[in-house]
């Protein structure tokens, strides 16, 4: 590989009891999550509304999201599962009902319908825990981290999808989801979003899916050429060898998406496959476009996508690269409305909208950024209580002072997202790339107290101010050096403990906070750069 790559009350059937088991507590329905706002073709088919209308329950394990699905009066009874925590094997049993059929090693979403999984307060984060969607419709999952689930090795699950869709599957939005993975099909994963045997009217939209050997198929097949009507919008595919996606027939809707270290290839049109292909970001990618590993062709639509250091490999019976002119093989034509934001932004918009929480933010459709809808927060009373609905976890940070610069968390795009990072040696159980990943309890330390870090694009970026955010538990930061990695020129320097530091506009390919003395081991959070 080429990376280490909810739950109605009724008290004759003692359902208090379950909820008192399980962990699920019970809301009123006006306390339920916001889900507006589903785009693509999601729309179409009836639209997609989740378990909008129904009963709103919170749940802290996956017994418990189990409990929500098996207490309903029907299988098609709306129902909003609010969940926060961290969901795994351990607290993941299988629950029997009427209005359901679940498994202890999966979420189980089979033969169902009308329900939004949507995560609330701290974070939703399912460990090695896959979700499957089987002989279902109207599904809406929304704010969660789903990660490292494994086809083989130990804890397998969900066939080592992260969430797959199989045997007439209808009208699912999966929205601000996080999928990653750690390697590839060697490593015992899968792929991170795949459709299969009849799935139809799906979106996937401000989503991050990295770290993995694949992205995500519609069609297991050649043969397979029932499903279709899938768009994919402001999501990051971020270090991925490919499948983003493998589509196999129908058609696809792909747009204002962030590509980043697509390794062997990316959009894979086969067998008569059409994809609509516009306004999207690629850099530092190979064979981002076209039909691969076999003679079955297919076909794309492309308009306004924006190649940055994209290779192309040679045409030959197996192998049939849109490059380098990315010329359009077909027309698309879809049935909804959208708004396109230019390629050129689409980096800043997708680092500031895609992924788990992150406040449900989304595009204006003009190169800005509005906020999302509200979702409510756990609750932390007893069961069977009405919560007013709140904001989820703003992405606003608190003022902080820096000796030699501003006060103030700084605006604009963060360019760290979507480039690369390096530095000097690193403690054990840390990364270079944790600084940019969006996420302060992620951190890179130095091996010792001292030690640089660094943000790289290819080619010259302008940067004007940087933000250090240290993680729980850093040392304290005494003195510090930001360079110019292309000439070595120190640009400022300074003695305080990390925070926003300006200095003069500079164009660069690379720039370097060196920590030149500390007390105890840093912990570098993110080390975000901006424009101005």
């Amino acid at each position: 590989m080429r990376r280490p790559v909810a739950l109605r009350l009724y008290a004759a059937l003692g359902t208090t009891a379950v909820a008192a088991a399980t962990g699920v507590v019970l809301l009123m329905p006006e306390a339920s999550a916001a889900t507006g706002g589903v785009t693509g073709y999601a729309t179409q088919n009836g639209g997609t509304t989740g378990g909008a209308g129904g009963q709103t329950v919170q749940a802290s394990s996956g017994t418990a999201i189990h409990a929500a699905l098996c207490n309903r009066a029907s299988s098609s009874t709306p129902i909003i599962i609010q969940v926060s925590g961290t969901i795994n094997h351990g607290n993941t049993t299988k629950v029997s009902g009427s209005s359901c059929n679940t498994a202890a090693d999966k979420i189980e979403l089979k033969e169902i319908s009308n329900v939004t999984i949507v995560g609330v307060g701290g974070g939703a984060v399912f460990d090695q825990l896959g979700i499957h969607i089987r002989d279902s419709s109207n599904i809406i999952i929304q704010n969660v981290t789903v990660r490292n689930v494994k086809k083989s090795g130990s804890p397998t699950s969900n066939g080592g999808d992260a969430i797959g869709m199989e045997s007439t599957v209808r009208n699912v939005w999966v929205d601000h989801v996080t999928l990653e993975a750690s390697g590839g099909e060697s490593e015992g994963f899968d792929g991170l979003f795949d459709m299969k045997d009849n799935t139809q009217y799906v979106t996937l939209s401000y989503s991050i899916l990295r770290n993995s050997g694949r992205g995500g198929l519609i069609g297991s097949s050649e043969s397979d050429t029932s499903n279709g009507y899938v768009t994919f919008h402001h999501n990051l595919y971020e270090n991925i060898d490919s499948r983003t996606p493998l589509l196999r027939g129908g058609i696809a809707h792909i747009y204002n998406n962030y590509y980043v270290s697509l390794n062997e290839s990316g959009i894979n049109s086969r067998a008569g496959a059409r994809a609509k292909v516009d306004n999207n970001y690629f850099r530092n990618s190979k064979d981002v476009l076209g039909t691969f590993y076999t003679d079955a062709k297919g076909y794309w639509q492309t308009s306004g996508n924006i190649l940055d250091n994209v290779t192309w490999s040679a045409s030959s019976s197996e192998n049939n690269p849109a490059g380098p002119g990315m010329a359009s093989t077909t027309t698309v034509s879809v049935p909804y409305p959208y708004s396109l934001d230019g390629a050129s932004c689409v980096p800043g918009i997708v680092g500031q909208t895609a992924g788990a929480n992150k406040g449900l933010q989304v595009s204006t459709g003009n190169c800005s950024v509005t906020a999302g809808p509200a979702t409510t927060r756990p609750a932390t009373s007893a069961p069977v209580t009405t919560r007013a609905a709140t904001s989820a976890p703003a992405t606003t940070r608190p003022p902080t002072t820096t000796a030699g610069a501003t006060t103030g968390a700084p605006s604009g795009t963060n360019l760290s997202i979507g480039a690369g990072a390096d530095g000097s040696s690193k403690a054990d159980g840390t990364s270079y790339g944790n600084v940019k990943d969006g996420n302060i309890s992620t951190y890179w330390s130095p091996s010792g107290s001292t030690g640089q870090i660094s943000i790289k694009w290819g080619s010259a970026t302008a940067v004007a101010r940087i933000n250090i955010r240290l993680a729980a538990g850093s040392g304290t930061i005494t003195s510090w050096r930001v360079l110019n990695a292309d000439t070595g020129a120190v640009l400022t320097s300074g003695n305080s403990n990390g925070g926003v530091i300006s200095f003069s506009r500079t164009s660069l390919k690379k720039v370097t906070f060196e920590i030149t003395g500390a007390s105890g081991t840093p912990r570098v959070g993110e080390f975000e750069t901006y424009a101005s």
